[in-house]
């Protein structure tokens, strides 16, 4: 009997993961810690390159039926309440990239991949399976859990976030960086949205240390709200409730219409964003990263569920032309995902350093350049990203930076 290739994790990444490796021929047993699957948190930003995946995953249509398509991407002036830039995502954008840009509920796409995994018969899943550590002995891998069982299989899939058991094993590189920035998220009917703003756009309100974002959600049923104040938090937290009025604080520099949007925000939760420093070490023999657990990032590029559907697609790839080879497939796997991914990382927190948050002339030197760039040049811009599967290895080249 052919071992399955075990994955800890069952988020949007390890489910990826698991339906690209079945549709390879491939058993998988997905570990998932929690005691039933599913997704914290409300709306995420799709680019062309996550439709791609989709399509590769077979699930392209699925998808598409949950999503809410924007019409542009805006940036606003926090201060004045003044646009900055507009990117238009019409029929242009599509031909450009192959693929939309939209917006979707996480919990509404991460069950678009779990009914695709539940239908699949070799898809196994698991829940209350907290993958704790690994041993391997050349011929396989096997999983340690919480409660002390062993489960072995051809190999290992660290797909467990941010605070990786698998990466802790594997790479050893101690906890993740605190970014000092504090995200606060919210949901607000449609009818409750202040109606001078009820646009089809994703539209970053950017603010001295502070921006605030929203689009719409569910077939335009409520608008997701996340507003985030780099106010030096010193701790990670995640997902713990918040006052009103902390949220509010932060927001007391900016104009009244943008500050509209937070009176607007009930039963606040509130995150300290972290991320991670880029590595090269992914793999170990049987065992290897993917998503969160491999690069996590800051939200700035909008690209976390991206890069980790490419993760699951290149995976997927490599697993199916290696035969009965796996770590070699691993290191093939990460040798064509490790640089892309690292740029985004790197180039996700200068953009919050550069876009999001500057402040005086800093400010004024991103509105200059950003309000200068035609449809056709932020294409160019965004090249290197939304046109690229994330299959080819490329990272670095073709597009400037933004």
């Amino acid at each position: 009997m052919t071992l399955p290739v075990l994955i800890a994790g069952g988020g949007i990444g390890g489910l990826a993961a698991a339906l690209g490796l079945a549709q390879k021929g491939i058993a998988t047993l997905v570990l998932e810690k929690a005691s039933q699957l599913g997704e914290i948190g409300a709306g995420i930003q799709l680019g062309p390159n996550a439709f791609h995946a989709f399509d590769a995953l077979g699930i392209g249509p699925a998808a598409r039926d949950l999503a809410v398509y924007i019409d542009n991407l805006r940036l606003m002036d926090a201060l004045t309440a003044e646009e900055i830039a507009r990117i238009p995502l019409d029929e242009a954008f599509r031909a450009r990239f192959g693929n939309p840009y939209a917006v979707v509920h996480r919990g509404a796409l991460h069950g678009v991949l779990l009914a695709a995994c539940e239908a699949h018969e070799r898809v196994t899943l698991r829940t209350s399976a907290a993958v704790t550590g690994y041993a391997q002995d050349g011929t396989s891998v096997t999983a340690t859990l919480a409660s002390g069982e062993a489960v072995t299989g051809r190999a290992l899939i660290g797909a467990d976030g941010l605070w990786s058991a698998v990466r802790a094993q594997l790479a050893g590189d101690g906890a993740p960086r605190v970014s000092g920035h504090t995200t606060y998220r919210s949901v607000i009917p449609t009818e409750e949205m202040p109606e001078a703003l009820r646009w089809n756009a994703a539209t970053l309100w950017a603010g001295p240390r502070c921006h605030i974002v929203h689009y719409p959600l569910s077939n335009w049923k409520e608008f997701n709200l996340v507003v985030t104040y780099h106010n030096d938090a010193p701790e990670p937290v995640a997902g713990k409730p918040v006052s009103h009025e902390e949220v509010a604080r932060g927001f007391d520099h900016v104009a009244p219409l943008a500050r509209e949007v937070i009176e607007k925000g009930r039963d606040w939760k509130h995150w300290v964003l972290c991320d991670r420093d880029p590595i090269l070490d992914w793999t170990d023999g049987r065992a290897a990263l993917l998503g969160d657990a491999a690069h996590p990032m800051l939200q700035y590029m909008a690209q976390g569920a991206c890069m980790a559907l490419e993760d699951a697609v290149c995976l997927a790839d490599e697993m199916g032309r290696a035969g009965e080879d796996p770590a070699r497939a691993l290191e093939s796997y990460a040798a064509r995902r490790r640089l892309r991914t690292a740029r985004v990382q790197l180039q996700s927190r200068e953009v919050g350093t550069h876009v999001y948050h500057p402040e005086g002339a800093h400010a004024a030197l991103r509105n200059t350049i950003m309000a200068a760039k035609t449809p056709a040049e932020w294409y160019d811009t965004v090249a290197w990203l939304y046109g690229s599967n994330g299959l080819d290895g490329t990272c670095a080249t073709g597009g400037a930076d933004t």
